[in-house]
This record gives structure tokens, sequence and C-alpha cells, in this order.
């Protein structure tokens, strides 16, 4: 047998999909456990990419993405407080792309990431991909939010990066101006990068600080950005980085070796996607959002107050059992499937998505209910 990259050997299969999987081998359990919008792409997305189609732009695009998308893209970050050209813009399949082309761009191997946590795995498995070493970082006992004491143990010398994602994936939690302040101290003028993900940003139910639009930081931030959440278009799989200027020039190498260029009618329908109103949309995530954690008040679960995105976070320690323990027992005795919170760093919480509708999440709150009536 031929070694691999000794650097994918602890990697794990994704906890979401693992259980995602495991519900949907279990006849009549119900899903909360994928965080993608159940609504339908927007029929003017879908047309513009139709038209696209046949106007036959069914060729190679550009390496950093069209003209007009980077343009349209520019005005979108400028018109929201980030001033930004075009050739700041490099688009990519999703931001997960965005995320693996930055990651993988600025690390070499040893370098630090720190994660704060619970957060999405995939940040982790890019960083050990890229050689990198995962700083995870526990913020559930300080609110959910950072704090100066809690940076100035985790920062090193070491230290190249630290990942903001606000509102958070699973959490729904906001960071607050004080825990970007904290951040801003931690980086400024030295050589580290702030990597905001900022996918949920357009779904945020209030105020949401960016550290993206201090201007301070232009020079260190690396923002990952995503037309699959706001606009359901998780399938189309595009997404942007946008970046200094220095930095580009070598990060649209790397992506353009992995990629080459995100499908060209895609493109276009992305230009279309950033003049849409989301309102609507997010509008209803809050609603479910208010339902969801009325439910769960009700059962006596606590957890952070979800303040974006689609994610609630319960505490289930008093239960007694692990979060995996707990979310595989759900299944097969509750018939509902959600995510433990160890699959995002945190132990002793579960995931639960409330991108599904209104019946679904009904039956499924009845279902999380009885089965905690069981176990008291």
């Amino acid at each position: 047998m031929i070694p691999l990259n000794q650097n994918l050997a602890s990697l794990q299969r994704s906890g979401i999909r693992v259980f995602t999987n495991l519900a949907r081998q279990t006849p009549g359990c119900v899903l909360l456990t994928i965080g993608e919008p159940d609504f339908a792409t927007p029929e003017a997305i879908k047309t513009a990419a139709r038209e696209a189609l046949e106007r036959d732009e069914t060729h190679y695009a550009p390496n950093q993405g069209t003209q007009e998308l980077r343009r349209a893209i520019a005005d979108f970050e400028t018109k929201r407080g980030l001033p930004t050209e075009e050739n700041q813009v490099l688009v990519t399949v999703g931001a997960t792309g965005a995320l693996y082309t930055a990651l993988t761009g600025i690390l070499n191997p040893g370098e630090e990431v720190i994660i704060p946590t619970p957060a999405f795995g995939l940040y982790e498995t890019i960083v050990t991909a890229a050689g990198g070493v995962p700083v995870l970082l526990d913020i559930s006992g300080a609110g959910f939010q950072l704090t100066p004491a809690l940076l100035r143990e985790a920062v090193t010398e070491k230290t190249k990066a630290i990942i903001v994602n606000s509102p958070c994936n699973p959490t729904g939690a906001v960071l607050n101006e004080k825990s970007l302040a904290a951040v801003k101290a931690a980086v400024l003028g030295k050589p580290i990068f702030v990597v905001c993900d900022n996918v949920y940003g357009a779904l945020s139910y209030g105020p949401c600080p960016d550290l993206s639009l201090d201007p301070e930081l232009e020079e260190q931030v690396l923002l990952c950005q995503s037309f699959s959440k706001p606009y359901a278009m998780t399938g189309w799989r595009v997404g942007y980085l946008r970046c200094p200027e220095y930095v580009m020039d070598r990060l649209l190498l790397l992506s353009a070796a992995e990629i080459a260029a995100v499908p060209t009618f895609i493109q276009h329908a992305a230009v279309k996607a950033l003049e849409q109103d989301v309102s609507a949309m997010r509008e209803t995530y809050r609603r479910r959002r208010d339902y969801v954690t009325g439910r769960l008040r009700a059962m006596g679960l606590s957890f952070p107050e979800p303040e974006g995105a689609f994610y609630v976070f319960p505490d289930i320690r008093r239960f007694g059992l692990s979060s995996w323990d707990f979310c595989t027992r759900l299944i097969t005795e509750g018939k509902l499937a959600v995510i433990p919170g160890s699959c995002f760093g945190c132990e002793g919480h579960i995931r639960i998505s409330y991108c599904y509708s209104d019946e679904e999440l009904k039956t499924g709150l009845d279902r999380l209910e009885a089965f905690i009536g069981t176990l008291k």
C-alpha cells in the first residue's frame, strides 16, 4: 500500500453527514440536521442562468471570475461599508472553496489557526489537511463570546490566523463588539490574519458587528462569503473570497490550480442573486427561531440566544449522556435526528437546525419533548 499525505490520516467524516445518513436509514425519522434553506432558489436567479445557457455561456470563465460578477461583488461589499475593488475578489466554489483557498494559501507547516469553539468542523479539517495546527479555543464558558484573557492564552508566536464566524454555526450567536475588539487587539500590527466567515451575515436578526469592515485591519482580513445560505443556492456551489491585493496574487494561482474557474452561467446567475431582497426569508427564519426557542424553554433547556443563521444549540448535560449517545438514542428511540455538539468541538450540547417547514419543526420538537420525558 502506497502512503498518502500524512496530514489526511486524522481526518474524519462529517458528523453532520453521519447522523443525517443514519436518520435517512431509520423509517419515519424526522430530520432537523442539515443547514440548508428549504426555500427554492428565487426565480430571477434561475432565469438568469437559463438565459446565460441560451446565450451559450458555457465556456471557461477567467480564473478569478467573470469581470461582471467581480464588479457586482465589489459594489455589493462597498455599499455595505467595505470598500472593494474587483481585483480584490476571487470567485470560488462556495464558501468552502474560499476557506480552503485562504487557509491553504496562508499556512506553512506547523503554523497555528485559532478556532473559537463550538465551530463548524470544516475549519479544523482544512487546517489539518494544509499542514497547520488547529487550536480549538472553547468559548462556551464565556457566554459564547471571545475575551482578551482567552485570546492571550491561545495566541503564540506560531499563530497565523484566527477564524471569526458570526452569526455562528452551530449556535446562531453573534459576536459582540467586545469580542471583536479582543480579536483586533490580539492581531493588529502582527503577522496574523483574521479569516471572517460571513456566510450567515445577511441572515442576522439584528445588529451584527463585522470585523471585516474595520479599516485598520484591511491588510489582515480574508473575507469568505457564499451565495448558498442567503439566496437558497446551496447546490449552485458559488461564493467568493475578498482579500488584500498583495494576497490575491498568490491565492489566485492556488485557486486556478484547484478549480480553474466556477462555471460561467452560474456566475451570471450570481450577479442576479446580489440584486435580491432576502428579508422575507430572514423573517421566516426569525419566526421559526421564536417558535423553536419557545418550545425548548418550555422543556427546561437552555441555550445561547440565536441572533442569526438558523440554528439553536441546547445544553443537554443534565441528562448524563454524551451528545453522541443522546443523538443516537434520539434517532433510534425518538425518531428525530439532530447533531451532537461534539461534532462542533463542544460536548454537552446538540445542534437543531430550524430551516425546515413548520410542520416538521412541530413534529420534531414534539418528539424531542417526548424523548426527554423518558430520560427524566
